[in-house]
């Protein structure tokens, strides 16, 4: 796939991370992933989500956020042991996620797995919606009036849940595409946002 490739034959693969949370002295882990895909022609397909077992504990302020406990990571595979899921579902496909950093960043764990290009809807969303005062993945999905059919697609999640924030994030990019009318366009333009051509398609 090549930045010329038209943006309605691509087939985007959503991904998100929750994480044990930072503390002194030791680095940040993932504790449970979501995957899923969209394309225009197929939809939202290949729903994915697994705890992930952790070497370290889960901090309060992490289970604050997303009410993953450690007795929930019980049994649970390693990241590690998911690279054969991860491969099929991300490769040959475009990679979103709003705020694409912790993903790279984990996925570190496969040294030249060659995933991409990456799509990051966080950008998109600041050049699209640069008027909106909060660009976090739940204000903007709720700003769009997306909840309810993010909720039909991941019925049993809510936001912070790795399935549930990667269904959203496929669901914005999604909007974004039929919003300015982008499914003829070259992918690109998602890949590397131009903030001031997103401007002269808001004031046509």
């Amino acid at each position: 796939m090549t930045p010329e490739t038209p943006i309605h034959q691509a087939r985007f693969a959503g991904i998100d991370f929750e994480s044990a949370g930072a503390a002194r002295g030791r680095t940040d882990v993932p504790v449970q992933i979501g995957l899923a895909s969209w394309s225009i022609h197929e939809g939202h397909a290949q729903a994915y989500v697994s705890y992930l077992r952790s070497s370290s504990p889960i901090t309060w302020s992490a289970r604050k956020v997303h009410g993953i406990q450690d007795e929930d990571l019980i049994g649970a595979p390693s990241l590690l042991e998911l690279w054969p899921v991860i491969k099929k579902r991300l490769g040959s496909a475009v990679v979103v996620a709003h705020g694409k950093g912790t993903e790279k960043r984990f996925l570190r764990a496969f040294p030249g797995h060659g995933f991409g290009p990456w799509v990051d809807t966080l950008l998109l969303a600041r050049a699209a919606w640069p008027e909106l005062p909060d660009h976090s993945l739940s204000a903007l999905c709720i700003s769009r009036n997306l909840e309810p059919r993010i909720r039909e697609l991941a019925p049993k999640g809510s936001w912070h849940d790795a399935l549930f924030d990667t269904i959203a994030s496929l669901a914005l990019l999604e909007d974004i595409i039929t919003s300015f009318e982008l499914a003829d366009r070259p992918l690109a333009q998602l890949v590397f946002p131009d903030t001031r051509e997103w401007h002269q398609q808001r004031s046509r």
